[in-house]
């Protein structure tokens, strides 16, 4: 591995899918996920996550997420939660959510393997 690495995340192209029917809750939307880079001793991914416009269901992994761009909503536990370009959002594992997304979302991901 080389020692030092560097990725433009402004220039990673995320192919999006529908959302599987069961988990859309309005609109018609898409997501989309690429694997950046691992840390494979420390069992960390990393990546960059896309939903465009919509509203989704989720059942959340242990994540913490920053937002790089767009704006949505997250309820979880009868709060509402706003996230925007710069935000640093850490989600429990488990935690049941809904996802709304007013503006294309595009965040940087940290998950365990």
């Amino acid at each position: 591995m080389d020692p030092v690495s560097i990725w433009h995340l402004a220039d990673v192209t995320v192919v999006h899918e529908p959302v599987h029917p069961d988990e859309v809750v309005a609109g018609s939307p898409t997501t989309g996920a690429v694997t950046v880079t691992t840390l494979d001793g420390l069992g960390v991914e990393a990546g960059v996550w896309e939903m465009s416009v919509g509203a989704v269901r989720d059942v959340e992994s242990e994540e913490a997420f920053l937002v790089l761009g767009g704006r949505a909503t997250i309820e979880a536990d009868g709060a509402t939660f706003e996230v925007r370009p710069g935000d640093l959002v850490r989600l429990a594992e488990g935690t049941k959510t809904v996802w709304t997304v007013s503006e294309p979302l595009r965040k940087l991901y940290v998950t365990g393997l």
